[in-house]
């Protein structure tokens, strides 16, 4: 089998659009299958977490049943769970080089631990899940396949775009955000082709054939290229920028100290738990739990309390701090809607529009992908609006400075040339760096 395939390989080489036909044919049919495992994989988490938040919505006692709930997804990632507890970092680093193999496990894990956290009104999101099954089946696919180390980052990049866009309902967006997440300011064009591949079928798979429905969101206006229009954007945008920092600061603030304080990951989620009941009853509101999507909607169509993205960041946080399972990108969602709504009546703007644009700018500042972001705007809203979106989604991403939700992220390219970042640092490292450099300035 070697033999022939390097027979074949000496012969493609010598014919360079040959050879160039058998790589697009060979990444059309992997990603392809990627995709496939994705879509079905998001089609039965987005029709159980539909079931799951219908019996919390009709059934108010199951949220007294969080503490419980919290314990055992807790106890089930510490029996059972191994390398699956870093979650979408785990994917990351295995990415960027690492080699030992994602288990499959994950995949029944997240899922699993997601659905009880909805299930009891823990505050989280999906893309987390969707990324993590998808990771978890794509490199367990290519193990059945043999393929090469580089094949295999290159497949663990379309395990993420094909669960984002898939999960979303936006392929263009999951595309680039398979690309984007591994390292700031460094795209791969040699996974554009598989992941675009993964994330288009893996959207087909799950709404064709498995029938799911997103949500769109109308904004039936948007304002003609103006200068003080454009002032606006730009400081609403700032503000999207720190409010993703702010997010992502504080729930890594969260998960330290309370592992710092409690020792036991079961004792912690329990407590996490009840200190969320509490919240519920001294806001007086329950609208906070869940993944946020009625904020959104209001955002978009009604009424929000002025501090509602507070609330909900707040809620999702401890959630996530505390050791419940689910993604931060749905509620990062509801966060910059409502964060958007609110600036509107400060800023004496329409608030559909200002809310489409805190919907990915706040999303942007907390991943630090401003492509993705960029075109979910388009795909979601249309591209009335393009130039506000690219703007504030550029902003957003540079006022959110070297932080983000995902601790494993490269910083391949530092966002200003007066920081100098040495290469292979990660968010998770730039802090200590930056203590560090601070401490030999003090010296000096």
């Amino acid at each position: 089998m070697n033999d022939w395939r390097e027979r074949w390989r000496a012969y493609a080489g010598e014919r360079s659009h040959l050879a160039i036909w058998t790589t697009v044919v060979k990444w059309i049919i992997l990603g392809s299958c990627i995709g496939i495992l994705t879509g079905t994989a998001s089609a039965l988490f987005l029709k159980s977490l539909d079931y799951v938040t219908t019996l919390r919505m009709e059934h108010s006692w199951l949220l007294f049943l969080l503490p419980l709930g919290g314990a055992l997804v807790s106890y089930l990632y510490y029996r059972y769970g191994k390398d699956s507890i870093k979650g979408n970092n785990l994917i990351i680093e295995n990415i960027q080089g690492g080699e030992a193999p994602i288990p499959l496990r994950m995949a029944p894990l997240v899922l699993f631990g997601t659905l009880v956290t909805h299930l009891f009104g823990g505050s989280a999101g999906r893309e987390g899940t969707a990324v993590q099954m998808g990771g978890s089946l794509a490199d367990s696919f290519g193990r059945w396949i043999r393929i090469s180390p580089l094949d295999r980052k290159i497949l663990l990049m379309c395990g993420i775009s094909g669960g984002f866009g898939s999960i979303f309902g936006t392929p263009l967006a999951g595309t680039l955000f398979g690309l984007e997440v591994i390292a700031l300011g460094l795209i791969s064009h040699q996974a554009l082709l598989p992941c675009f591949a993964a994330s288009f079928v893996g959207d087909l798979v799950a709404t064709k054939l498995w029938k799911v429905h997103h949500i769109h969101y109308a904004v039936s206006e948007f304002p003609a290229l103006d200068f003080l229009v454009v002032l606006k954007v730009l400081m609403a945008s700032v503000i999207f920028g720190l409010v993703g920092m702010l997010f992502s600061q504080l729930t890594h603030f969260l998960k330290v100290h309370f592992t710092m304080l409690i020792k036991n990951p079961m004792v912690k989620s329990a407590l996490g738990g009840f200190i969320i009941i509490t919240l519920v009853y001294l806001v007086g509101t329950r609208e906070y739990l869940g993944l946020g999507l009625p904020l959104i909607a209001d955002s978009f169509q009604g009424e929000v309390s002025p501090f509602a993205f507070l609330w909900k960041l707040i809620f999702t946080s401890l959630t996530l701090g505390t050791g419940f399972q689910g993604g931060e990108v749905t509620p990062l969602f509801a966060i910059g809607a409502t964060l958007g709504h609110t600036l509107a009546g400060l800023l004496h703007m329409y608030g559909p529009f200002l809310a489409s644009l805190g919907f990915i700018a706040v999303f942007c500042g907390a991943t630090n992908t401003p492509i993705a972001c960029f075109l979910m705007g388009i795909e979601l809203f249309g591209s009335g609006g393009a130039i506000y979106m690219f703007m504030a989604c550029v902003v957003s991403y540079l006022f959110s400075g070297h932080t983000g939700i995902y601790t494993s992220q490269l910083i391949g390219i530092s966002k200003s040339h007066l920081i100098s970042i040495p290469q292979g640092t990660t968010l998770a490292s730039v802090k200590e760096l930056g203590k560090v450099k601070l401490e030999k300035r003090d010296e000096d």
